[in-house]
């Protein structure tokens, strides 16, 4: 009993370390900032998987697309197949003048369970880990407020805040998936529903030509 007593002890030590290490690696890492382009800029996000988290930012007013790929690992050339170290995630294009990044990380906490590890729904694994990246002090701040909030209502939030450092694109195949294959199985079994419990907490975000 007491040699089990001291393998937990030494093994909880070992965890927290590892922890507190990759925490103290993330700070040291400088975001990478994308440039605005004719006036739109751009958010990521990872949030179980990319195809749902596609459909539910891009019926957001001042969002024009939202592109499915991979972020947050190390690895080069990630693909659907293989994308390693990588989540599945989605690249926000957005008019900040209609919508700020603050809406959009309102938008990513209200469509997502905040508190399911390595996944969303019936999605699990680390490629469906919640990540959610800024690119400057500005965003990371808004991104802390809001997950302080959540903490003070009693949520154990979920969600990796990470420097972002590169979008990879995913396949053609991938994209506008749910818009162009809206009965397939998994997209009436889970897209769809998770998009409406989403428009259900934030209607006024909802552009008015979207509805499922």
């Amino acid at each position: 009993m007491k040699l089990i007593s001291t393998f937990l002890i030494l093994f909880l030590s070992s965890t927290c370390h590892q922890k507190l290490d990759k925490e103290i690696e993330q700070q040291n890492i400088v975001p990478v900032k994308v440039v605005t382009q004719d006036g739109m800029e751009r958010a990521y996000f990872a949030s179980g998987c990319f195809w749902c988290v596609e459909e539910i930012y891009e019926s957001v007013k001042g969002v024009s697309e939202a592109v499915s790929g991979y972020s947050g690992g190390s690895s080069l050339n990630p693909s659907y197949r293989n994308h390693a170290d990588h989540a599945e995630a989605n690249e926000v294009i957005y008019d900040p003048k209609i919508v700020s990044f603050k809406t959009l990380v309102d938008v990513y906490f209200a469509s997502q369970n905040i508190e399911q590890v390595n996944g969303q729904g019936p999605d699990n694994g680390h490629s469906y880990r919640s990540i959610i990246f800024y690119q400057n002090e500005e965003q990371k701040k808004i991104i802390e407020d809001k997950i302080m909030e959540l903490t003070k209502q009693g949520y154990d939030v979920a969600a990796e805040v990470k420097a972002f450092q590169k979008f990879w694109v995913a396949e053609d195949y991938h994209q506008d998936y749910a818009k162009l294959h809206p009965n397939q199985g998994y997209i009436k079994a889970v897209s769809i529903p998770r998009w409406r419990k989403f428009a259900a907490k934030m209607p006024e975000v909802i552009k008015k030509s979207v509805s499922h």
